[in-house]
């Protein structure tokens, strides 16, 4: 019996430490019918699309399109027809740089025009089990199979399409666990996924192994292996360089030690928000109060975690 209560007293702290970080506002959704892409040259029959979610990066070859990432499920037929007007070829593959939605919601359509997908073995995972999100508590659901990756692998993996060559490397628990960069040494062109963001602050997904510290260790191998004539796509905002990459990694190190020394004196999540420690990036960047909070909540749970 008494086993039993002390089980239940140890739920009951563990739940009411859960229920002290409370659930963010979670982001209202798009109008979608109003998204329209917009596509930038990278060189070498390369190109960037924006729509909506994170960017998307298409290698042309003579046997088909290399897709890197696909947005929401809504604008699949939005990036089809941007893709046809670059070439007649199909889609042949989707390399996924990490499960979020709003890079693999297209997942099961353009699986279904023929394109395999391909991503890291955790991001099939967390696509199969389904996600929470740490921060609003929104859940998404399991993804049919058909949405699931055909091919994965666990540290790296070159992809090979019509005598170009897509080099696709892990980096272990940065912005989630999944987390996959994407080199095409032929163009010279560097994706990142949603390790390196340009002109905002990063999502740390705290409830799927990412943290500030990973974000650090994830941008440090980035900056390792980058040099200074690649064209750097980030998950999202514009093709940046690796000077960018450098100011982006300052202020993630700054925020870290700003936020880890409130919470040495005992500030509580709600207080640290409300004392704005990154007030100068914050102005620097135009962001909002919600915005500006998200971000020093991620990163004060994930320093607590």
């Amino acid at each position: 019996m008494r086993d039993r209560l002390a089980a239940a007293l140890a739920f009951l702290i563990l739940a009411s430490a859960s229920n002290a970080q409370t659930l963010q506002p979670s982001t209202p959704r798009p109008d979608f019918s109003t998204v329209e892409i917009k596509t930038t040259q990278l060189g070498n029959r390369m190109f960037m699309l924006e729509g909506e979610g994170g960017n998307v990066v298409v290698a042309l070859t003579d046997e088909g399109v290399i897709m890197i990432d696909n947005q929401f499920e809504e604008l699949h037929d939005k990036l089809k027809a941007a893709i046809a007007k670059l070439t007649p070829q199909p889609i042949r593959y989707v390399v996924l740089t990490h499960f979020h939605r709003d890079h693999s919601g297209g997942n099961e359509a353009f699986a279904k025009d023929g394109a395999v997908i391909v991503a890291h073995e955790t991001i099939k995972t967390r696509l199969a089990a389904g996600t929470i999100n740490g921060l609003t508590g929104n859940k998404v659901p399991p993804a049919p199979p058909q949405a699931l990756p055909k091919q994965t692998f666990k540290d790296t993996m070159t992809l090979r399409l019509g005598g170009r060559t897509a080099e696709l490397r892990h980096l272990a628990d940065v912005h989630t666990d999944g987390d996959t960069t994407i080199y095409f040494p032929d163009a010279k062109v560097f994706v990142t996924g949603d390790i390196v963001f340009f002109g905002r602050y990063p999502n740390i997904d705290f409830a799927n192994r990412g943290s500030i510290d990973g974000m650090i260790r994830g941008v440090d191998q980035v900056l390792a292996f980058v040099t200074d004539d690649m064209k750097i796509v980030p998950g999202h905002g514009p093709v940046g360089t690796k000077a960018q990459i450098r100011e982006y990694r300052q202020m993630l190190v700054d925020a870290r030690e700003r936020i880890a020394k409130a919470i040495s004196t005992g500030m509580t999540e709600d207080q640290v928000v409300a004392a704005k420690p990154n007030a100068d990036y914050d102005a620097k960047l135009r962001l909002n109060a919600q915005q500006a909070g998200n971000f020093v909540r991620v990163v004060y749970r994930s320093l607590k975690k």
